[in-house]
């Protein structure tokens, strides 16, 4: 691994390009200096210093203070002009980010932020993961933060009861879920005692006093999860929906949020199914190289069995995981990726949860804190094996969502800050991390055909949260191949069964993370398109002269933008 840290001296960006700084980097810097005043948490992520105890408003005026900031900022645009290309990218990323939000924030939508991965019922607890333990000092900044849950969770309870008197309420599939995820919080020996009990500095206890003030406030946290719980079951759950569909109104916004894209629902489905299909086809081929006439769960069974395709326990997984990720850097820089030495540092680490998500967490804005890939593994699974998840450190990794972050997170002399760290579009993110995953085979990383089977196994899956997601939601007819009628959760999950290949425990996590976070699991199959669109489009412009390592530098160097404005900032 590249233990290489930034010089004390200077930005490690300190000799990457400059430009002069516009008027329209200033309302973007502006902006993002106002999100990291009303969120915290946003600035822990970054690795920023102050406000570490605190959370961000979570009640109904919260949110009305970051649509009016929102709106400030859209008025302050609207007389400027851009000074040059990076300004024009500017412009177009915020009209669209901040005025779709605006949107959302019109409908009432945020009041009702609740599903079993991404609400204020797991960020509030997942800030902790990414707070650093190193000193007494930051350790009272946990405490200090610990203490401060039930003021927090108290104001996202006021914003769910008046999303309940709008008649704004998650599904009760959800809620269920957030409880049972609630009570684990707060159960003795759950997060929060574990997370308290283990502290220590070099080794060695904390002074009395910070010992005491962590217990108080883990109890603190424990007691506000167990409110939040009582709430969930005796307010929410009795109103809740049993239906899991958003239907299209809904469906559209979360997909233009989590692309940055306005595609055609229907034609996007219809080309997911046949997705679906091609990646079947493509798999049948590479099972019959592992054995002439076998299945591909036949196939999927010998790689299973093999035992030089096995891990056992979290340490061989982890172990494997860093190996892996350090030689992919090390082969990849300076031949088909720019990558420079500051962000060949990447930490593989399994989290301290089992909630059965894979993620990463960007490099603070020094590289003092750098790039981290987390593996939360589900409780009671213990092996695993090599051929599926190689494509996944590669997702997650470089080229995948490392290059990416670090690469935008290094670009202070040209982009502002709001391009650099406060903006995220999942169908950039995530359809450039599954580019990544294909064009590594493109690259000849995945020779041995199980990792390529492994590769087509994620990509199968991707198709198939196309097919879910938009049919259940909308309620489309079922495909042949797979069905009768229109789509319902039931037949959803048998679906699903068929074309992910995962434990149970894992497929149950997807599965509810698709009807509770519609849009989403989409944004990557559906990314991954129009990231092959667009580059296929720039190599017909630039003819002979097109570079693909130059592309994928251009590209990335935008940082995180939605997709429409990608594609107009690369082809007109």
């Amino acid at each position: 691994m590249n233990n290489e840290t930034p010089a004390t001296a200077s930005h490690p960006s300190a000799q990457l390009p400059t430009r002069a700084k516009t008027a329209i980097d200033a309302v973007a810097d502006a902006y993002t200096e106002t999100l990291l005043q009303l969120d915290p948490g946003f600035a822990t992520e970054l690795g920023f210093p102050g406000h570490e105890t605190e959370y961000r408003d979570y009640s109904p005026a919260g949110l009305e203070a970051l649509a009016e900031a929102t709106t400030e900022t859209l008025s302050r645009l609207t007389d400027l002009e851009p000074a040059d290309d990076v300004d024009r990218v500017t412009l177009d990323a915020m009209r669209e980010r901040l005025g779709l939000e605006l949107e959302i924030h019109g409908t009432g939508m945020n009041l009702a932020d609740l599903n079993n991965l991404a609400s204020p019922a797991q960020e509030i607890r997942m800030i902790f993961d990414l707070m650093p333990t190193d000193t007494a000092d930051q350790w009272a900044h946990i405490a200090g933060r610990l203490h401060n849950i039930p003021d927090a969770l108290a104001g996202y309870i006021v914003s769910l009861r008046a999303g309940k008197d709008r008649g704004l309420v998650a599904a009760e599939r959800q809620i269920r879920i957030v409880i049972d995820q609630t009570t684990k919080y707060a159960e003795d020996g759950g997060f929060f005692d574990h997370f308290v009990s283990n502290a220590s500095v070099d080794g060695g206890d904390l002074p009395a006093q910070l010992r005491q003030d962590l217990v108080a406030g883990s109890a603190a946290a424990r007691a506000a999860y167990l409110r939040l719980g009582a709430f969930l079951r005796e307010e929410l759950l009795p109103v809740a929906p049993s239906k899991d569909a958003v239907g299209r109104e809904h469906y559209a916004l979360m997909s233009r949020r989590f692309l940055g894209a306005v595609v055609d629902l229907e034609e996007t489905y219809q080309w997911g199914v046949e997705e679906l299909d091609r990646v079947i086809a493509e798999q049948e081929a590479v099972a019959h190289e592992i054995k002439p006439g076998a299945s591909i769960e036949e196939a999927m069974k010998l790689l299973d069995e093999s035992p030089e395709l096995q891990l056992q326990g979290a340490d061989a997984l982890q172990s494997w995981m860093q190996q892996l990720s350090d030689k992919a850097v090390a082969e990849l820089a300076g031949v088909h990726f720019d990558i420079p030495a500051i962000m060949r540092t990447l930490e593989c680490k399994i989290a301290p949860t089992h909630e059965g998500v894979i993620y990463y967490t960007g490099p603070s804005d020094d590289f003092v804190r750098p790039g981290r890939m987390w593996w939360s593994v589900p409780e009671g699974e213990d092996s695993f094996t090599t051929w599926k998840e190689t494509t996944t450190v590669y997702h997650e990794g470089v080229p995948g969502h490392h290059l990416q972050i670090a690469t935008a997170t290094m670009q202070r002399g040209i982009l502002n800050n709001w391009r650099r760290n406060a903006v995220w579009v999942s169908g950039h993110g995530e359809g450039w991390a599954l580019y990544a995953e294909r064009l590594m085979q493109e690259l000849g990383y995945l020779n041995h055909p199980g990792e390529r089977l492994g590769m087509l196994d994620a990509q199968r899956m991707r198709a198939a949260r196309v097919v879910f997601d938009i049919g259940v939601h909308l309620e489309l007819e079922v495909p042949e191949r797979w069905g009768t009628g229109t789509w319902t959760p039931d037949k959803g999950y048998e679906f699903l069964k068929r074309n992910i290949a995962i434990s149970e425990g894992s497929l149950d996590f997807e599965f509810n993370r698709y009807l509770g976070w519609p849009g989403q699991a989409p944004s990557y199959k559906i990314g991954q398109r129009l990231w092959e669109q667009i580059r296929d489009e720039v190599k017909d412009r630039e003819g002979a002269a097109f570079d693909l390592r130059s592309f994928h530098t251009r590209s990335l160097n935008l940082g995180s933008v939605g997709l429409d404005t990608l594609r107009r900032a690369l082809v007109g």
